[in-house]
């Protein structure tokens, strides 16, 4: 058999399996893979080969993390099963940075004070080296392997009748699942039981409520010690512990996922929309403000009183229904259809900044990052067919400039046209996916596809961003949409003096503006670009006695200047003034002595560095004036 294993080729014995083939073409990595892949498809390394193009699976690359976390989901039920007889498990996946099981415990409470012995449990069967065993067998078998768990014998019922169920054993553990796993449970050995959390079972709050346990696991010890640095740095940097720090925005009971922003909070929040105002404005962009509360009837005619009024919040008014929006969409094609519009004036970019309300579960919300009520950065750009890709391109350079200021790196999603329940041709649905891919092309970003995932109105691109901690949040969204345009009879005068219905791109960068400030609270920890900082100096007179007629004339220069200036004159000692300005992250700390007083000059020191530096005021205000005109990162 012919085998071709990093463009060479190869002879394999016939019905060689995995291991057989990496102890030929690869003996030094015999103990290291995990599985292999052909075709595209990851294999366990007990599967026979085929011929063809091999290559293997590592602990270290995405696959492999994602196989050490799955194989380990099952290890851990495993262990509960040793140690809680009668529990009954649900889903058990890998996830982004690990994974997690859902299991009934019946009257058992699990706290995390139980961690260590399931932990313990799960170090016995790792040295044990329990192998995972695939099986392949009829819906009638698996209702009788899995009869005494009901969320099992659930699952299992969704199949054919003539459906062949993949399942795996480890020993005296079975569990429903596609595969694959790795060798056996011994390449398990470096992992950490990290929360819990209620789950109802399939999401569903009519259901059961399951305790989830979260876990990881890493291919070495240095590994999981990185990671678990680094959620406790997370913990450090939680926005809404920093948020409350800071002075920046507060949560009420009487206002559930309803932000409150606090004076410096607000000086943030504006600082980021005029840098927003500033980018659209440079990009063509026409900011436009709609209603917050429109009639039933516009809410009909968009589709989203049928499909969601239960998230909307609705009242009303002179005995007509009426809607507070949940999004900003139907508002611009009233304003597109308040003009008549040539194909010359196209592309037509309108941009809201829009205050929307959605009825989320109470039991979601959290902090800035899940909410009832934020401000939605919209924009509806109208284009004609022949213009999408070169406006998709100019989209994503304003995405590369937005997002480099923050120092957030992304990847980009193709989500392509649903199996079902789509609108337009599957022609047209071609040639736009198409027009996207060349778009990301063109302009230099690689994307993945997400087979099937686009709305029932058209292919999208998601920008999904990674911060400093290596967590992935979806914010920049490109959406083609053909229904609101038809929906709202939306047209413009061709060259031929014909109607025609445009195609409207849904845009947004930031996504939602409070969601976005969370991020970049924890992005930053706090200490925040001078640019963006709600205070950027703070001024430290040595003796206020002394030095304070003269930190004040500094304070009204760097006032005049522009810049947003905080004098700590109280009778606190400098230590402690200097660790508050330090603990408030304020990035510019200008302590004023006898020395300053008689040069006329300014002593400052940057946030997170020792270095204090002498200057003229004349020179401070050079020096982070242009801090601010780079927007560079402290």
């Amino acid at each position: 058999m012919k085998i071709v294993y990093q463009e060479k080729e190869y002879e394999l014995e016939d019905g060689s399996n995995g291991f057989l083939a990496i102890k030929t073409l690869d003996p030094e990595k015999k103990k290291l893979a995990i599985a292999y892949k052909q075709d595209g498809v990851i294999l366990d390394m007990g599967v026979p080969v085929k011929e063809g193009e091999i290559s293997f699976v590592y602990p270290e690359d995405k696959e492999g993390f994602e196989m050490l976390n799955h194989s380990s989901a099952h290890l851990m039920a495993q262990a509960l099963k040793h140690l809680y007889p009668g529990c009954l498990f649900g889903f058990g996946p890998s996830i982004e940075e690990g994974f997690y099981y859902d299991v009934d415990f019946g009257d058992r409470v699990i706290t995390e004070a139980d961690f260590p012995k399931i932990e313990e449990e799960m170090k016995k069967l790792s040295k044990q080296a329990i192998p995972y065993k695939r099986r392949e067998i009829s819906k009638e078998e698996a209702m009788e392997v899995f009869k005494d768990n009901h969320y099992k014998l659930e699952r299992i019922s969704e199949f054919g009748d003539d459906e062949v169920i993949s399942c795996y054993e480890q020993g005296d553990f079975t569990d429903l699942c596609h595969g694959p796993h790795v060798p056996n449970t011994s390449y398990l050995k470096h992992f950490k039981l990290l929360s819990l959390a209620g789950a109802y079972w399939r999401g569903d709050s009519n259901n059961k409520q399951l305790t989830r346990i979260y876990a990881t696991c890493w291919p070495s010890e240095e590994a999981l010690k990185n990671y678990l640095e680094l959620l406790e740095k997370r913990k450090a940097n939680d926005h809404r512990k920093l948020g409350r720090e800071l002075g920046l925005f507060m949560l009420s009971e009487h206002a559930p996922g309803m932000p409150f922003f606090l004076p410096k909070g607000m000086d943030l929040m504006n600082n980021l929309l005029e840098y927003w105002r500033e980018v659209h404005k440079r990009h063509g962009y026409k900011e436009i403000y709609t209603p917050t509360m429109m009639n039933r009837s516009l809410w009909e005619l968009s589709g989203h009183w049928d499909h969601y009024k239960e998230n909307m919040y609705t009242t009303k008014v002179d005995e007509e229904d009426y809607a507070i929006k949940p999004m900003n969409c139907p508002g611009a094609m009233l304003v597109y259809n308040n003009s008549i519009h040539s194909y010359r004036d196209l592309p037509l970019r309108l941009a809201e900044l829009g205050h929307v309300h959605r009825h989320e579960a109470s039991g979601a919300l959290n902090g800035l990052f899940r909410v009832r009520a934020f401000t939605q950065d919209d924009s509806h750009i109208f284009v004609r067919l022949d213009q999408i890709e070169d406006e998709v391109k100019r989209i994503m350079a304003l995405f590369d400039e937005v997002y480099t200021v923050f120092g957030l790196s992304y990847k980009i999603v193709l989500s392509t046209r649903p199996e079902s329940n789509y609108i337009g041709t599957p022609e047209y649905w071609e040639k736009t996916e198409k027009v996207l891919a060349e778009a990301c092309l063109h302009s230099g970003h690689e994307f993945q596809i997400n087979e099937g995932d686009g709305a029932f109105y058209g292919p999208k691109l998601d920008f999904k961003l990674k911060d400093t901690m290596g967590r992935t949040w979806q914010c920049g969204t490109i959406q083609l949409d053909v229904n609101l345009p038809h929906r709202f009879g939306c047209y413009y005068i061709d060259e031929k003096g014909e109607k025609v219905e445009p195609v409207m791109l849904h845009r947004v960068v930031f996504g939602s503006i409070e969601r976005f400030i969370g991020i970049i609270i924890e992005n930053f920890g706090g200490a925040f670009p001078t640019w963006l900082a709600p205070t950027q100096v703070r001024l430290l007179p040595v003796n206020p006695e002394i030095h304070g007629e003269y930190a004040k004339e500094v304070e009204a220069k760097l006032k005049e200047a522009g810049l947003r200036v905080e004098l700590d004159d109280s009778n606190e000692k400098l230590g402690y003034r200097l660790r508050n300005a330090q603990v408030e992250k304020i990035p510019y700390t200008l302590v004023i002595g006898g020395n300053e007083m008689e040069t006329g000059s300014v002593t400052y020191r940057l946030y997170g560095q020792k270095d204090q530096i002498n200057v003229s005021v004349d020179e401070f205000i050079k020096i982070i004036k242009e801090a601010i005109e780079s927007k560079a990162r402290l």
